[in-house]
């Protein structure tokens, strides 16, 4: 569904600003702003569900996305928050399979969406795109293998603190999460998460109230999940 107030104008200088498609040449940029719709969504609305026929490439022009999936109990696991200039349900549209993972949002976001069948012809016909599309998926993947290495490696107070500072880094210097998330999303109890929470509360790295998190003193939260000298860690994992 294609937003109000939006044009093909608007949408050609949006693609144009992503970065996977800046350098292509004018009749093509807007030959793909010509199938791609727009989409203004509120707080709180699915993008896909977990098992969903993928039909739709989607980028993030404006807001904040939560990306999880369910365990076999039901259980809902973090695997990323994404923000403007990220692309989402690409994994599933190049393999032609279900989305592995669901996607909401969690403030009033604005998407772009290409459908599949185009999309991948398009990519044929300009192999510099999906060239660059393989750069983001490799810095993804690349990600992944420095988080698992923080999960397995790092103590629950630096993987907390490399936890904040890495949604700071997609979501800005405030943003909403609830302990029990930080306490996914980094591999610990959410016990610990809380405890953790206060604690750079009282040392002055953050502010917190309400599920709301400010980053006060990002030096600070830097030197946490680098290294907890002299600090008695929970025993747990």
């Amino acid at each position: 569904m294609r937003a109000k107030n939006i044009n093909i104008e608007d949408i050609t200088s949006a693609l144009y600003r992503f970065p996977i498609f800046n350098d292509l040449n004018p009749p093509a940029l807007e030959e793909l702003a010509q199938k791609t719709a727009c989409e203004k969504l509120p707080a709180g609305e699915s993008i896909f569900w977990e098992e969903d026929q993928p039909w739709l490439f989607y980028i993030i022009i404006q807001g904040q996305i939560k990306v999880t999936k369910s365990s076999s109990s039901g259980k809902e696991f973090i695997v990323a928050f994404l923000g403007p200039g990220e692309i989402v349900g690409d994994v599933a549209v190049f393999d032609n399979k279900p989305y592995p993972a669901s996607a909401k949002t969690l403030t009033e976001t604005v998407l772009l969406g290409i459908r599949r069948e185009y999309f991948i012809s398009f990519l044929y016909a300009h192999p510099e795109v999906a060239l660059r599309i393989i750069h983001v998926l490799s810095q993804r993947i690349r990600s992944l293998h420095q988080r698992i290495h923080n999960l397995i490696g790092a103590k629950a107070e630096q993987r907390i603190a490399q936890t904040i500072l890495m949604l700071s880094d997609k979501l800005g210097e405030t943003f909403f999460i609830t302990r029990q998330e930080i306490a996914c999303m980094a591999g610990t109890t959410t016990e610990t998460a809380i405890r953790t929470v206060i604690s750079f509360k009282k040392r002055g790295i953050i502010e917190s109230s309400r599920g709301r998190i400010t980053i006060m003193d990002k030096n600070q939260l830097i030197a946490a999940g680098e290294s907890c000298p002299g600090r008695q860690e929970p025993a747990e994992s």
